[in-house]
């Protein structure tokens, strides 16, 4: 009986040692496994044609234009190089080459908002100050715009690095025509204008009062003239006729 377990123990055992070694296959750096294999990776720049064979080293061929492999690799395929979209605020830093893939960088006016290694993936445009808000910090290539409301009596149109003071009008000799906010100065303008205005007012009142005493007067002395002159042609007429007619002034 012992005997003749001994030819199925022993092919038990052979089968499990295969399928251990098997599984604890592991290949050198250089190399990559493919089944129970190991064959030479590809050098950057290229991807894996063939897999080798018991006579044959691996067969690559070179990654074609848009595609890269910046690495020893058994891969069949290469990757798409980035795309730098203008479209979501991106430029060429550094251009693809089979064995490098794009850098991207944020376009003028934009930070990035998804950083990559050396590049950026995605950017956004710079927020724009508000009137009334002055820009505290520029933005840059990774970082946005810092917005900030002016107070008090000062002012900002949205493009000021500060808020401004607003103009005082009295201390330029000028009045002011409309109050400052803070997105805009205060408004001045020439104090002469309103004097002019007021002067020629005076004096058209002024020379209608004149005018007015002028007739009030004339029309009083008229009245007197004929008063003086009626009378004696009138005691002259009653003397000659007995009664005599008042004559009416001219």
């Amino acid at each position: 009986m012992p005997l003749r377990r001994k030819p199925l123990t022993i092919a038990i055992l052979i089968f499990l040692m295969n399928v251990f070694i098997g599984d604890a296959l592991t290949c050198h750096r250089a190399e990559y496994r493919t089944g129970e294999e190991c064959c030479p990776m590809c050098p950057p720049g290229n991807r894996v044609y063939k897999d080798c064979t018991e006579y044959k080293s691996t067969s690559c061929l070179p990654c074609t234009e848009g595609t890269f492999l910046d690495k020893l690799n058994g891969r069949t395929q290469c990757f798409t190089c980035a795309n730098c979209d203008a479209g979501v605020g991106l430029k060429v830093k550094r251009l693809c080459t089979t064995t490098s893939d794009a850098v991207c960088e944020p376009l003028e006016g934009h930070y990035c908002i998804d950083p990559k290694e050396d590049g950026c993936a995605a950017a956004k445009t710079h927020r724009s100050c508000k009137p009334g808000q002055y820009i505290s910090q520029t933005g840059t290539a990774i970082t946005d715009t810092v917005c900030i409301d002016c107070t008090g009596d000062t002012y900002s149109d949205g493009t000021f690095t500060s808020c401004q003071p607003h103009t005082k009008c009295e201390s330029m000799r000028l009045q002011q025509i409309r109050p400052g906010t803070h997105s805009t100065d205060s408004e001045c303008g020439e104090q002469s204008s309103d004097k002019t205005i007021i002067i020629t007012i005076s004096v058209v009142v002024l020379l209608l009062l004149i005018g007015t005493v002028a007739l009030i007067c004339l029309i009083k002395k008229r009245g007197k003239q004929c008063t003086r002159r009626t009378i004696p042609m009138v005691l002259e007429q009653e003397t000659l006729n007995g009664v005599g007619t008042p004559e009416a002034c001219d």
